[in-house]
């Protein structure tokens, strides 16, 4: 399973009742941070999850609303006792990026970075081999990219069909995680004794960008696909246009083309102090969209498909 909360759902600058931009997502105990936005550390203390677990932290752009929360997190985990190191990605000039937010910090752990240049491409990480992380360019004003966090579901295993074809049962175990089994003058491979694939667990989080067609294509078939709203009225498309923004409708319309089962808005603009206002915009296409909130949180499980 997946844990999903939506830390910050604001743009630009914080107000009295939203902190910026910043996602939280928790595997096995173990933290994933996308966007670090100022007031994060205090986000995380009102929706009860620790910066101590955080071990990746995904960064979508250098914008300060997406990063000046950086320090403050870093010395949150360094004060918890945290030694391990911290991977950070995000785009071209990563290390100038973070060492200049953090020279005055004191983080008392590693950092290991991962600067992402091509446009679409697999993270590496330590998670476990059966979570995939993808980053892909998106169409902001400067190097801007989105993130899919899957979740692999492992295909069932067949002991009856393994006994048939005289599989020894030490060798299950490993067929069943995906391992291909070789010994002297023998192959045995997944596919001998696994059943038909099974759905996972995806989502798909994008802000600070106008549509794009790999938007649709990373979010294919997601549980939940979390992107930006900066506007909720159709009459401000020509600011999100000039700004490289994106409106509700436009949100709505990129979750309903990826088949998408859930769409949450978030990255409003200051001046949208009641985005909810608007949701029916959004809704008129997908219909079940919701309007992000600051410690919005789901548990997102493998169904019985």
């Amino acid at each position: 399973m997946l844990d999903v909360t939506l830390l910050g759902c604001g743009g630009t600058m914080p107000l009295p009742n939203r902190w910026l931009t910043s996602l939280y997502v928790k595997y096995n105990g173990r933290g994933i941070l996308i966007d670090c936005g100022e007031g994060t550390q205090i986000a995380m203390k009102e929706a009860g999850v620790s910066a101590h677990d955080v071990d990746l932290i995904l960064l979508t752009h250098y914008h300060g609303d997406h990063v000046m929360g950086l320090p403050g997190i870093l010395m949150s985990m360094g004060m918890s006792g945290r030694t391990e190191p911290v991977t950070i990605a995000g785009p071209k000039n990563l290390s100038t990026v973070v060492s200049g937010l953090c020279v005055a910090a004191g983080i008392p752990f590693g950092l290991e970075g991962m600067e992402l240049t091509e446009e679409v491409c697999e993270l590496a990480h330590g998670f476990g081999p059966q979570l995939h992380i993808r980053a892909y360019a998106l169409k902001h004003s400067v190097p801007t990219y989105g993130y899919t966090i899957e979740l692999e579901r492992l295909r069932r295993f067949d002991p009856e069909r393994a006994k048939a074809l005289d599989i020894p049962v030490k060798y299950w175990g490993r067929l069943q995680k995906g391992e291909i089994v070789r010994e002297p003058g023998l192959v045995y491979t997944p596919d001998m004794v696994l059943m038909e694939e099974r759905k996972g667990i995806k989502i798909a989080y994008c802000t600070d960008t106008r549509p794009t067609d790999r938007i649709i294509q990373a979010g294919k078939y997601a549980d939940l696909m979390i992107l930006e709203g900066m506007y909720g009225e159709d009459e401000r498309l020509e600011a999100a246009r000039i700004k490289k923004h994106m409106i509700f409708s436009e949100a709505a319309e990129l979750a309903s083309n990826a088949n998408a089962t859930e769409l949450w808005l978030t990255h409003y603009s200051p001046s949208e102090v009641h985005p909810e206002n608007y949701i029916e915009n959004a809704r008129a296409i997908f219909p079940n969209t919701l309007c992000g909130t600051c410690g919005m949180h789901k548990t997102l499980n493998f169904t019985d498909m």
